[in-house]
């Protein structure tokens, strides 16, 4: 391999980090492909994001690029760094636990519960709760904040999402996410009907310029989401519907409905500031399937809505009002 002449800056002189891998390629090519068909324990990925932090090293130079090309017999040297200690303290929060293995749990999270910590909450999150239970058997791949955490849905959202315990589980299920390969399922109140009764919403999302906390659809900028709904049920000023994600950007089902003018109840984000009810907007993660990232099962789980969501159903059905 054609090699520019070393610089100085570029040698390991003292290795004082946990782990240092080193390996001697067996074939040429692509250095991360051939890295990760040498190293069964270490992805592609995280040998990419080692490469992107300057820890791997190629015949004793710093490698800079992903797209380095190697030589059979070449010597690889890896900088595996020492996990960083969670400064988030574990809290029994009794989580609601609807699957778990070796490799993943599937969470029914309540409503006003944040999935991680950021600004304002510092405790009581799914993480404090997901750090108590596994007692830190997590994967590290989306850092110390949030570790386990492949998809989110928001605060005042209830229902299921699925956790990965380790790096491999977690890359996997990140990348059926990308490829729109886990079916989720969501029920929303909403006000009105919408026209027509069932069909697809493609429009794109994105940050809202006036207001931080908001996205919009926007006709240039945004990212293309897609949400297919469904109406189940009818009442004179609101409708219940079955909702499905065909992609997966931020507040994406309260800013799809928002925008055709019937928004989630209780979402004073996108829809009336008084809410109608209590403990958030009526939106729940009814339904998840996957593929599972180890054994290659197909796993489906479904939970009922909360209690609170169905007390104001059934006033709606005695009543037709909230």
């Amino acid at each position: 391999m054609n090699m520019e002449k070393e610089d100085k800056n570029n040698l390991i002189d003292d290795v004082t980090e946990d782990t240092v891998l080193e390996v001697k390629l067996k074939e040429a090519g692509r250095l991360d492909k051939v890295l990760a068909k040498s190293i069964s324990e270490i992805s592609r990925n995280r040998i990419q994001q080692l490469i992107e932090e300057q820890r791997v090293f190629l015949n004793n130079i710093k490698v800079e690029n992903k797209k380095t090309e190697a030589d059979m017999g070449d010597e690889v040297r890896l900088i595996i760094p020492a996990p960083v200690e969670l400064d988030i303290k574990p809290e029994d929060l009794k989580l609601d636990i609807v699957y778990e293995d070796d490799d993943i749990l599937v969470i029914n999270k309540p409503s006003g519960m944040v999935v991680h910590p950021c600004k304002g909450h510092y405790s009581g999150t799914l993480v404090h709760g997901l750090l108590h239970h596994c007692r830190g058997r997590l994967s590290d791949i989306n850092g110390v904040i949030r570790p386990g955490i492949v998809h989110r849905i928001d605060m005042d959202t209830s229902g299921l999402l699925v956790v990965a315990k380790n790096n491999i589980a977690h890359e996997r299920l990140a990348k059926e996410l990308q490829e729109h390969l886990i079916e989720r399922t969501y029920y929303a109140l909403i006000y009105g009907r919408m026209k027509p009764e069932c069909g697809v919403i493609d429009l794109p999302i994105g940050r809202d310029p006036n207001n931080r906390k908001r996205m919009w659809v926007c006709k240039q900028g945004g990212k293309r989401a897609i949400t297919s709904y469904e109406e189940i049920e009818v009442f004179p000023a609101y409708s219940l519907l079955k909702l499905n994600l065909k992609t997966g950007r931020t507040h994406q089902i309260r800013v799809h409905l928002s925008y055709n003018r019937h928004p989630i109840v209780g979402d004073i984000l996108y829809g009336p500031k008084k809410a109608l009810v209590e403990g958030g907007q009526l939106l729940h993660a009814k339904k998840i399937a996957f593929t599972h990232p180890v054994t290659g099962d197909r796993m489906e789980f479904e939970v009922p809505l909360p209690l609170d969501f169905e007390r104001v159903l059934e006033k709606l059905r005695k009543s037709g009002r909230i």
